[in-house]
């Protein structure tokens, strides 16, 4: 046993003389069956680790880190921008957001030449828009698509202060340094919109007075209309347009009764941050992880250990906890296949970011350390349903 926790342990860890070979070898990020994992990297503001693991039969989860010039124009800002977007009812929704968020954010930065919460807002609602557009161009060959939608967390750094937008239950956690103790504490930072939540049903309530069955308990589980659990997302059109609430939609999506204002919302919650030299590190994740750990939990994780392969030891102390759960071996969760693996977990999306006081409360004039990077999956034949992206690194100084 404690031979077995050694291994784990020395798999995970990467010293700081390897960080160099590390990076030239792994600058794409490195796949382990279901696992891929970028175990360490640089961003304007520190570093970086990243993982995936993939349950569904197509990888429902996206996600990016993006770091350098935030604007169309050359004079910036820079920062750094984080995505995870956790998909439901198939990948289209989240691979449009991995695909139209950013540009969509650096279009409106160049406008206003410099980031803010409307800057954010406006980046949603454009990729919102042109998701529907989207849809609206399928449905005749493709309605399933109006039911297809996404989970969206956004953090941006730029300039000392710190940007978090959400839509959904993902879920962002600051990790804070508490001087007089010596501990490092959990801060949630994003907020949640999903059912099981008592403030979001009682929203869902105040917006739809003449609904009695906006939510419904079904299976022990708070859903929308009985049919979804969060209440804000991208996509789900079919809960949003009363137009593709029809035939040739599959029966389960369509409503009894018609609506006339959309039942979700694709308007994100945005909290802003301004940093301060003891907030060491920033974890951004699907609930796939949520499920399993919680904040502080992940929180001591990151903390107490290296900083190298952090993402990944959070994905795997996740898989740990549903085997645990399904008292199954570990050694043996891993050998299920994709597709079948969703009956054991949910995909799992993890980035955790590192904040260096010092880069951190540089102008976001600076140029620095320049990084375009996707979360993976498993790759498959090139003619496989909305293809993934290719995932790259940039680094310069």
């Amino acid at each position: 046993m404690l031979s077995r926790l050694i291994n784990f342990l020395r798999a995970c860890w990467c010293p700081l003389s390897d960080l160099s070979a590390r990076n030239s070898s792994d600058v794409g990020g490195k796949q382990e069956g279901l696992l891929w994992y970028k175990d360490t990297g640089q961003h304007l503001n520190g570093e970086y680790s990243m993982a995936v693991v993939q349950a569904n039969n197509l990888l429902e989860d996206q996600s990016q880190i993006e770091s350098g010039c935030l604007s169309l124009l050359d004079s910036g800002p820079y920062g750094t921008f984080i995505g995870v977007y956790d998909g439901h009812g198939g990948p289209e929704t989240s691979r449009y957001i991995n695909d139209h968020l950013f540009p969509n954010l650096k279009r409106f930065t160049s406008e206003q030449q410099s980031i803010s919460v409307e800057v954010i807002r406006k980046a949603y609602q454009a990729t919102e828009e042109g998701f529907l557009s989207l849809v609206t161009k399928q449905w005749p060959i493709k309605p399933q698509i109006a039911a297809v939608g996404s989970c969206c967390l956004v953090g941006v750094i730029c300039g000392g202060t710190l940007y978090v937008a959400n839509l959904g239950d993902s879920r962002a956690v600051m990790g804070k340094l508490v001087k007089a103790t010596g501990e490092v504490i959990a801060i949630q930072l994003s907020a949640e919109h999903n059912a099981s939540v008592e403030s979001v049903r009682q929203e869902l309530h105040s917006l739809h007075p003449d609904d009695p069955q906006i939510v419904v308990l079904k299976h022990n589980v708070w859903r929308v209309k009985g049919l979804i659990q969060i209440s804000r997302s991208i996509g789900d059109v079919y809960l949003k347009k009363a137009e593709f609430n029809r035939e040739p939609l599959i029966a389960k999506f369509r409503l009894r009764q018609p609506f006339e204002r959309p039942i979700l919302s694709s308007e994100p919650s945005i909290s802003v941050h301004e940093l301060q030299p003891d907030d060491q590190f920033l974890i951004f994740a699907s609930d796939g992880l949520w499920e399993h750990l919680s904040n502080q939990d992940a929180v001591d994780l990151v903390q107490n250990h290296p900083r190298s392969g952090s993402a990944k030891r959070l994905v795997k102390a996740a898989l740990l906890e549903a085997a645990k759960k399904r008292e199954m071996r570990y050694s043996d969760l891993k050998k299920i296949e994709r597709g079948v693996r969703r009956h054991f977990h949910d995909d799992i999306t993890v980035v955790v970011v590192f904040l260096d006081s010092n880069l951190v409360s540089r102008a976001s004039s600076l140029k620095g350390h320049t990084v375009s990077l996707r979360g993976g999956g498993v790759h498959l034949p090139a003619k496989t349903l909305a293809p993934y992206s290719t995932v790259t690194e940039i680094a310069t100084t």
